[in-house]
């Protein structure tokens, strides 16, 4: 995960206001696990990265548990839940193994800011889903958001702005690029490193590589994995919201 290796220190810029982001990531999240699992407080974050809903809901009172392919990322998050005097559990783990590093027992498993369309294909992504349910106790709840690809132009130099951010004396531009190949998209990720006091410039760039799967696709996968009660809940989140329980019986 060189992607990720890479943006970790970068990565709150994507945030206009990350602390706010967490906050109000909070609060939604909570909302929704509220509504439709009243009193689930046991979380397995399986896509963390940096700690943004991980933070959010240790925050709010919810017993979690963090983890993320990238180590970098999970070292920044444990130095960012550190500042905040969260006691939260840190792991470096890929999703589809996720039972075998966490095992089981959890009220819910959460998978947030469009991770599970790294997986480039959808045995991949059944294969993580059955380990999402496996890592549930029976009756909890799965919460995946994704990015709503049949609303997103296709074609190739897409640009996709995320604005300057100004921080400690420097201005950082960010924006990506997109490639469509069928389905599937490379993307570079640059953030420009503006010094203002000296006029000196960097640029960094990352690559990677997404499954434009719809929400609609993704729904039928997390029901063929075994979840049920599965839908989507649109103005919950920035992006779509998936919900699916694990059944109590069978």
């Amino acid at each position: 995960m060189d992607f990720y290796d890479d943006l970790a220190p970068l990565y709150h810029l994507i945030f206009p206001d990350w602390s706010h982001s967490i906050r109000r990531q909070g609060e939604q999240l909570d909302s929704v696990i509220q509504s439709e699992w009243p009193g689930h407080r046991t979380v397995l974050d399986v896509s963390c990265g940096i700690g943004t809903q991980t933070l959010a809901l240790a925050g709010r009172g919810y017993s979690i548990v963090g983890s993320d392919l990238s180590a970098r990322e999970i070292e920044r998050a444990r130095r960012e839940a550190d500042l905040r005097g969260l006691a939260i559990d840190f792991k470096v783990a890929d999703m589809r193994t996720a039972h075998e590093h966490h095992g089981t027992g959890y009220d819910l498993v959460i998978s947030c800011d469009n991770s599970v369309p790294h997986l480039l294909t959808d045995e991949d992504l059944l294969l993580a889903l059955r380990q999402f349910l496996a890592c549930l106790r029976p009756g909890g709840g799965c919460v995946i958001t994704v990015r709503d690809y049949d609303k997103e132009e296709r074609g190739t130099n897409l640009v996709k702005q995320y604005g300057a951010r100004v921080e400690d004396g420097k201005r950082y531009v960010l924006f990506q690029v997109w490639d469509f190949d069928g389905d599937h998209y490379d993307f570079s990720f640059f953030v420009v490193e503006d010094e203002l006091a000296t006029g000196l410039v960097k640029t960094h760039v990352m690559r990677s590589r997404y499954y434009a799967i719809s929400v609609e696709r993704l729904c039928e996968l997390m029901r063929e994995a075994g979840f049920e009660d599965v839908k989507r809940l649109d103005a919950a989140f920035y992006q779509p919201v998936l919900v699916g329980t694990k059944p109590v019986t069978g």
